[in-house]
Order: structure tokens, then C-alpha cells, then sequence
């Protein structure tokens, strides 16, 4: 049997928040950005507060449908030894349904979502990006990025104007201390496996060593969990775990997200769930053939609350 790449890395790391409302609150200036000092027996000051904006998105469903034929159903059992061809398919066809999600969450900015799942790429948007892409590209939650009062939802982004060149280490530690003075806290960086053979490269040439860590994928995200025994080593860069997926965009190389995943989620509005019908169920009326039909569904979207708190180094080679 033919054995495929079907990791789902940043699906799996993200963490997962029931959907109990369609809308948030961002807060897109300061109450003041100055002052509040009060002289004695002085009046009290006027009033103030911060802007807040309502952003609002609805869920997107995510299906994917599969069937087997009765015929290829008592085959399996005799002929090519495939075993239970329903329950080989469910489980194919499970991983089928994450790593599509996975794909969807590292699509292009440039790829605009529709009906699939928004992107971490358009997350981690800005004005000065979306000032080389075809107009509207980069919108995401009714946010116009060519608008500049839209500022507060920029996004830390380095870029060449759609021009490659060679990666350094000091992009990386820019990146990072640039979400950190925005007031993120990275918890994890995401990018190619191409991309941390590169960053591993550039640090053995200064004598540097990336750091390991145990890790633990959960429904919240990927953790490190000292000694538990379902973990996995990864790399680490500043104590950041470095969390590598196939999908991530490539310009040369993959492009690097640094996400603060206190404010990045997967939304879920209806969980996974796995539904199917036909001759196993005796329903065969319910698919109008001779045979069975599965199908996987997801109902959720990825959530952003705080832009400037997310990462993206592109351009690179």
C-alpha cells in the first residue's frame, strides 16, 4: 500500500474553543497614550476609554464523503486481503479530513478563503504586505488591509516585496522581539522542514545549537509535557518549540510563522464527527445504490484576537 505525508501539524497545535458566540471585541486604540497625572485638590479628569471594534465571522464546514460498493465490500474479505474495506477507508479518509484542514490553514494570502477554513498566512497580514498583492487579497473578518485605520490589526511581517532573499538568523530574532515589544508571547513557530534545516545551518555556522523539547499534542494545542511518555521531541529556537509541516508556503523555502496562540484558534462550532449509511445500516434506499457512504464533518473557523501579536518571515531563500 502506497504510504503518504498525511501530517497535520498545525491543525493538531492549534488550540480548539467552543464557538459560543459569532463576534469578539478588539481594541484598536488606547484610552489615552499619554498623561493622568492629577494636581492636588485638582477636579477629576475627564472620562476616558479605549476604541473597541466588533469583528464577526460565521463557521465554515468542512465535509469530506466516501462510499465502497457492496461488490468491493465482499472482495475485501477474499480476494486482495484488504480486510474490512469501510473501516480501512474510515480510517484513511480520517486522516484525509485533518490533513485538508491542515492544508487549508496554510494556504497563500493570496488564496482567499471562500468556503474553506481562513488561513495563518492571511492572519499574519499587514498593510505594507497587502501593498503588493491584488487589492483585498489579505481582508480577512471585514478588515480592510489597504486601509490604514485599520493599523492596530498589522501583523508583525517581514517581507521583500515578493522578492526572495537569503535567510538570516538576525530575521528570525527580529521577528521574535518584534511580537514580544507588541505584547505577544510566542508560543510556537511554525514552518517548513526545508526551513529548519536552513536555520540550522545558519546557527551551526556561529556555533549555535537549536534546543530539543518534549511536546505533546492535545485537544488545546501542543504542549510540553516533561517526561509524559506521549511525547515527541522537537527543535526549539529562544525556547520556542519550531514545529515543522509540508504545507506551509514556499517561496524558495517555506515560509516561518512565530504565533502567540493565546489569541489564535480553531473555533469549533460542531466537532468531527463521522456519519454513515447504506447496506450496513439497512438503508440502502438512503443512498440509492448497493453499497455504503461515509463522511467526515468539521463546522469551525481560525480565530484571531490579537493581530500584532503574530508573526511572518517571508520571501526567502
Amino acid at each position: 500500500m502506497l504510504k503518504l505525508n498525511q501530517e497535520q501539524n498545525a491543525f493538531a497545535l492549534l488550540p480548539k474553543i467552543v464557538w459560543e458566540k459569532s463576534g469578539w471585541r478588539v481594541i484598536t486604540n488606547r484610552a489615552a497614550l499619554s498623561g493622568g497625572g492629577v494636581g492636588e485638590n485638582a477636579t477629576l479628569p475627564d472620562t476616558i476609554k479605549p476604541s473597541f471594534l466588533e469583528l464577526s465571522t460565521k463557521p465554515k464546514i468542512v465535509a469530506h464523503s466516501f462510499n465502497a460498493s457492496e461488490m468491493e465490500t465482499f472482495l475485501g474479505t477474499k480476494d486482495d486481503g484488504l480486510g474490512d474495506v469501510m473501516k480501512v477507508m474510515r480510517e484513511e479518509m480520517g486522516k484525509h479530513h485533518a490533513e485538508m484542514i491542515n492544508k487549508m490553514l496554510l494556504g497563500d494570502v493570496t488564496t482567499v478563503a471562500g468556503n474553506n477554513v481562513e488561513s495563518i498566512d492571511r492572519v499574519c497580514s499587514s498593510l505594507s504586505e497587502e501593498a503588493f498583492l491584488t487589492a483585498g487579497d489579505s481582508d480577512i473578518y471585514g478588515i480592510d488591509r489597504s486601509d490604514a485605520t485599520y493599523s492596530w490589526a498589522d501583523a508583525y511581517v517581514s517581507h521583500n516585496s515578493d522578492t526572495d532573499r537569503t535567510f538570516t538568523i538576525d530575521m528570525l530574532d527580529t521577528a521574535v522581539t518584534q511580537v514580544r515589544t507588541n505584547g505577544g508571547n510566542p508560543k510556537v513557530i511554525v514552518t517548513g522542514y526545508d526551513t529548519i534545516e536552513r536555520i540550522q545551518q545558519a546557527l551551526q555556522a556561529q556555533q549555535r545549537f537549536m534546543g530539543r523539547e518534549l511536546v505533546v499534542p492535545t485537544y488545546g494545542g501542543v504542549k510540553g509535557i516533561p517526561g509524559a511518555e506521549a511525547g515527541f521531541n522537537v527543535a526549539t529556537y529562544q525556547g520556542i518549540p519550531v514545529i515543522p509541516s509540508k504545507d506551509v508556503v514556499k517561496d524558495t523555502i517555506s515560509r516561518i510563522y512565530i504565533l502567540d496562540t493565546d489569541y489564535l484558534a480553531f473555533k469549533v462550532a460542531l466537532p468531527t464527527m463521522y456519519f454513515e449509511s447504506g447496506m450496513s445500516k439497512k438503508d440502502p434506499f438512503g443512498i440509492n445504490y448497493l453499497g455504503d457512504e461515509g463522511l467526515f464533518r468539521t463546522m469551525g473557523e481560525l480565530i484571531c484576537t490579537r493581530f500584532n501579536a503574530q508573526g511572518k518571515i517571508r520571501d526567502l531563500k
